[in-house]
This record gives C-alpha cells, structure tokens and sequence, in this order.
C-alpha cells in the first residue's frame, strides 16, 4: 500500500499536481498498518493518516472515524496511536462520522475534555445537537461546557481576525463555466 502510493505521489508530482486522497481501500490497508506498523515507517503512516484522507462523509472519512472510534474505546490498539490521540484526530474530521462518538465520549472522564474541544468548533452537527442537549439537560458538565461555547459562538471568535484590506484578482469567464473548467 505503501509503496503504490509513494508512486502516485511521483506521478502526480511529475503532473504538477498534489496527489488525490487515499480512497476507503486505502484507508482499510492504512488502518492495518496503524495496527502493525512496519519500522522506519511510523511517521509517514501517522501523516497520511492525519492529513491524506478526506475528512466529512466520504467512504474514506467512514473507515477513518470506524478505526479512531474503536481505537478510542479501546477496542483496537495502536502502537502510534492513543485513545487521546484519537479522540483528537476525530475532532478533525469537520463533522459526518465523527459527531456520534464525540457526543458519546462527553461521558468519559478522560476523552470529554478533548471531545468538547472538538464539538465547541463544530458546526455540522445536525440532529446530534440534541443528543448534547440531553446530555446537558441530565447534568454532564461537558455538554453544558460545548452549548456554552456554541452560544458565544467560539467557533467563530477564536478564528484570527480578516485583513483590513484582502487583495484578490477576478478571473471573468463569459458565458456558461463550472469548477471543472479550472481543474487541472
């Protein structure tokens, strides 16, 4: 899995452009590595986990959050990757497969604080604001700490500031264009 994605990065690199994010197959023989990781390799296979897979609700993102959830529970174990670590890296996600366990983890002593980290910047929560509304509602203090962050909206004022003045150029395309026209 390794080696065929190092070549893709190659041939992308030749083309001038990044290389593409690792699909759900990928991910599966990633996930095993992460069990058994092959010596000499840890850190490139904690980036490619950390930064190659598409975060929200693609296959890929689904067997990312299935093994950081399980690794989380303590029902998977990593060499190169704690419980904390993966609540973390959940955290990361934007929203999609990430948002169950979180919400669940606001019940475990040690996850909580870095789950309400994670929910206190997350906006796409849909029905799951109800789950972390009960939650506060039955007393848990780390689901009152994320609807407090929400209604001071942290997720926005901890952003940094936007410039006084933002200097862009405006590229006009008469007639009919979509995105696909400025790929590459």
């Amino acid at each position: 899995m390794l080696e065929a994605y190092r070549k893709h990065v190659e041939e992308r690199a030749a083309e001038g452009v990044v290389p593409k994010p690792l699909d759900a197959e990928q991910v599966a023989g990633l996930v095993d590595l992460l069990k058994t990781p092959p010596q000499g390799e840890e850190a490139f296979i904690l980036d490619l986990l950390e930064n190659r897979i598409p975060p929200g609700v693609d296959e890929a993102a689904y067997v990312k959050a299935g093994f950081l959830t399980a690794v989380a529970k303590s029902e998977v174990v990593s060499p190169l990757v704690s419980r904390e670590k993966a609540a973390q890296l959940l955290g990361t996600m934007q929203g999609g497969y990430n948002i169950e366990p979180l919400v669940e983890f606001l019940e475990d002593e040690l996850l909580a604080p870095i789950s309400v980290k994670a929910l206190s910047h997350t906006l796409l929560m849909f029905d799951a604001f109800y789950d972390v509304e009960e939650k506060a509602k039955a007393g848990n203090q780390y689901a009152k700490q994320v609807l407090q962050s929400w209604a001071d909206a942290e997720w926005f004022t901890s952003k940094e500031k936007v410039a006084e003045k933002i200097t862009v150029k405006v590229f006009k395309v008469t007639g009919e264009t979509n995105t696909d026209d400025l790929s590459p």
